[in-house]
């Protein structure tokens, strides 16, 4: 497990992070949201040791992270740093060899991680003849090539079109299948909603809201209820402790003062017809976000 306690960073009098904690969990994809100048890069770059920290610790199982230990990191910077005259094989090979793999292991590694991302076509091409989206994905190819034990990777899926993000995603769920840590950082939060396992939302510098995608949709529930029912479900306005905010015919959406508002509210409505579903609705990833930050 990776963890940051009590992490600060400053420039000249402003403080950019403030007692920053949090971990990230091996086998486990943990999302980092904010808003632009929330801290997440300085965050990541602190974790990899470009930046150094005013105070606080950044631990790997427990000690204190090594340069050695760093080596078995993997990280994507949000800006694009590949060299754009070389071929994109030739370059993650390139990569490889740095970390020490042979020429053939390197060049085996490569190739299947590049056809994984779905680059197996543009192996031979000059990075700058590539898509930036394509770009993209041979920017991630080069923080994983190594197979790193914790992977930090700041806006992976910016550029990328729906299918891209999906192969993107794939390639990520099965590195942490794998047992790595998964750090990434992304404005898309419908991509991390549906990617992450935890949750980190960093505002002004500042840890906002830390844990589990589920732990924070139940911290975060209101007791709000969505109804599909045979009859008409106009009768909702005049139950009591009962707020509807959305209602057409046999559906409504609703809002309850307690948990026996919304138990009598299925109870009328099993009295008067068929229910078809009653279920609790889960706030979004964009509804905490905006709730936590605020």
């Amino acid at each position: 497990m990776l963890e940051l306690t009590g992490i600060t960073k400053s420039y000249g009098g402003r403080r950019v992070l403030d007692d920053v904690g949090f971990s990230v969990g091996a086998g486990r994809l943990t999302g980092f949201v904010g808003g632009n100048g929330a801290g997440k890069t300085t965050t990541m770059r602190i974790i990899l040791g470009v930046l150094a920290r005013d105070s606080g610790e950044v631990t790997l199982h427990g000690a204190p992270v090594t340069s050695a230990d760093r080596r078995r990191f993997g990280y994507m910077p949000e800006e694009r740093g590949l060299y754009p005259k070389m071929r994109v094989r030739e370059h993650i090979v390139y990569l490889a060899r740095l970390h020490g793999f042979s020429k053939a292991e390197a060049t085996t590694r490569a190739t299947a991680l590049l056809e994984e991302l779905g680059l197996g076509e543009r192996l031979e091409d000059n990075v700058e003849t590539l898509s930036l989206g394509n770009q993209q994905r041979a920017q991630i190819a080069a923080a994983l090539v190594h197979d790193p034990e914790v992977l930090i990777l700041d806006e992976p899926f910016s550029g990328l079109d729906p299918l891209a993000v999906d192969v993107v995603a794939e390639v990520l769920h099965r590195r942490a299948a794998a047992g790595a840590a998964v750090l990434f950082s992304s404005h898309q939060l419908d991509v991390v909603e549906r990617l992450c396992d935890d949750l980190v939302i960093i505002a002004g510098g500042t840890i906002r809201a830390d844990g589990s995608r589920d732990e924070l949709r139940a911290q975060h529930a209101q007791r709000r209820f969505e109804l599909v029912s045979a009859g008409d479900a106009g009768w909702l306005r005049d139950e009591p402790g009962v707020h509807v905010i959305e209602f057409d015919g046999g559906y409504a959406l609703f809002d309850a003062d307690s948990d026996e508002a919304a138990q009598q509210v299925l109870r009328r409505a099993l009295e008067r017809g068929d229910v078809a579903s009653f279920a609790p609705r889960h706030p979004s990833l964009a509804q905490i976000f905006t709730e936590v930050i605020q």
